[in-house]
């Protein structure tokens, strides 16, 4: 069962995305990737959330650059939190990516973090699974300092 799924838009994003799934890997917490564009391939993007609770998966991780809308595509279509991780490969350094991961309407959250920072977002999955597993709440406290 993958507890968290990770979607990148394109192949040329792995190289950020991979951050977070060193994370996950260093947490044990199993997951599976997919790469999958809302804007080149939206009815195969569509049909493969719709299976993702069903899985058990409990958080999707999104990354995607350019003025991508891949993560509010995703919070669009399920109710599992959605993680945005914005990349810089466009012109604008990923500054269209973050604001089209943030810009959200009412009702479409999405969680998201520093441009090509796809382990926060991993950390951030993992502090959303801790809330249900002792393990993982476990790791967090023994590498995370808090005050």
């Amino acid at each position: 069962m993958a507890r968290v799924v990770v979607i990148m838009g394109s192949e040329s994003d792995r190289p950020v995305m991979e951050k977070a799934l060193e994370v996950l890997d260093g947490a044990g917490v199993d997951y599976e990737v997919a790469v999958l564009s809302a804007h080149r391939n939206p009815k195969e993007l569509q049909e493969y959330l719709l299976g993702l609770e069903e899985k058990g998966t409990q958080v999707v991780i999104a990354g995607a650059g350019w003025a991508a809308h891949l993560a509010g595509f995703i919070a669009s279509h399920t109710s599992l939190p959605v993680i945005g991780v914005p990349i810089s490969s466009s012109p604008l350094r990923g500054l269209d990516a973050l604001l089209s991961t943030v810009q959200m309407p009412p009702g479409v959250p999405v969680a998201a973090v520093a441009i090509d920072c796809a382990k926060n977002g991993a950390w951030l999955a993992l502090r959303i699974l801790g809330l249900q597993d002792e393990r993982i709440e476990a790791f967090l406290k023994e590498r995370v300092s808090f005050p």
